[in-house]
């Protein structure tokens, strides 16, 4: 994913929820509404989220140091954990909670039309703001399906946004459903259990958003097709005749570690085998351009293989 690629979704989602979390909290404030006060509150852990993921972007351009050798990538994946933690318990958590307190004691909703008109413009501002995540997505996606680039991807922004907008269109419409049902039946339950199933579906969002982001900051190896790229940039079937094994690893969305040990004549000089390195290290950043630190190790294939 690239940098700009990523901000740009990031941005319009934040204005989106800046622009509807001020609507929500307006629409409470007429209606007492408690699915417009848990969107207000989920509009506003998004936004943060948002400030978070570019934060998390501009700390990870810094230049590596003494301390931090391979450099600051990884930010990325820690504030994409810290989202999926804000998630889970600004949004889903108080969420729950208040549909709980809602279900527990009803109230009639008043001014029933700010509710219904907020939300109304929310879907509209959230659908743009996925709709722009969804172009992003696109452009990089190839292939895969939405799951299988959600789980694949080594940049956590354009996931993040898309689970978050994914789910704000979807809590838009839990919403809806439970204020249209209060004003049907004259039971404020409704609004409360609306909120309810919006709580429900932040946590899970959280979760899946926490998973793909833990097994991130663990740390990931290239994906299948550009092990089998490096794979073959780095024999050249004379100096350097076979890889023996090869261990890679994401130190950042764009930043790949590449550490292999490659089988060489027997009988080739010291300097052969530096030339012979040095091109395959060459090969290998043409492959596959991410491959920023590469460490080789020569041996003879015959010792290996005994």
């Amino acid at each position: 994913m690239s940098a700009s690629g990523g901000t740009k979704a990031i941005v319009a989602a934040l204005g989106a929820n800046l622009a509807i979390a001020a609507a929500k909290f307006v629409a409470f404030a007429f209606s007492g509404s408690s699915s417009m006060l848990a969107e207000g509150v989920h509009s506003i852990a998004d936004s943060g989220n948002q400030g978070l993921l570019l934060l998390g972007g501009k700390k990870a351009q810094r230049e590596a140091t003494p301390q931090h050798p391979f450099g600051y990538g990884r930010e990325r994946y820690i504030y994409g954990f810290l989202v999926s933690i804000v998630l889970f318990t600004i949004g889903g958590v108080f969420a729950l909670y208040e549909g709980y307190e809602k279900i527990k004691h009803p109230h009639d909703l008043e001014n029933w039309y700010w509710p219904v008109g907020v939300l109304v413009f929310a879907i509209i501002a959230e659908g743009f703001s996925f709709r722009t995540a969804i172009k992003e997505s696109n452009e990089i996606r190839g292939q895969l399906t939405w799951s299988q680039f959600v789980r694949r991807a080594k940049a956590p922004e354009l996931p993040v946004v898309l689970l978050e907008d994914f789910g704000a269109l979807v809590g838009l419409v839990l919403a809806l459903g439970g204020v249209g049902l209060s004003l049907l039946t004259g039971n404020g339950v409704w609004d409360g259990i609306g909120t309810v199933c919006i709580g429900a579906l932040l946590v899970l969002i959280a979760l899946v958003l926490a998973a793909e982001t833990k097994s991130l900051l663990l740390g990931e190896a290239a994906d299948a097709d550009q092990v089998a790229r490096i794979r073959e940039a780095l024999v050249d079937g004379e100096t350097v005749t076979g890889v023996i094994h090869m261990r890679t690893l994401h130190l950042g969305p764009e930043e790949l570690l590449v550490a292999a040990k490659i089988a060489v004549q027997h009988d080739d000089t010291a300097a052969e085998v530096a030339r012979a390195i040095d091109e395959a290290e060459a090969r290998v950043r043409a492959a596959v351009p991410i491959a920023r630190v590469i460490y080789l190790e020569p041996d003879i294939l015959r010792t290996a293989s005994a």
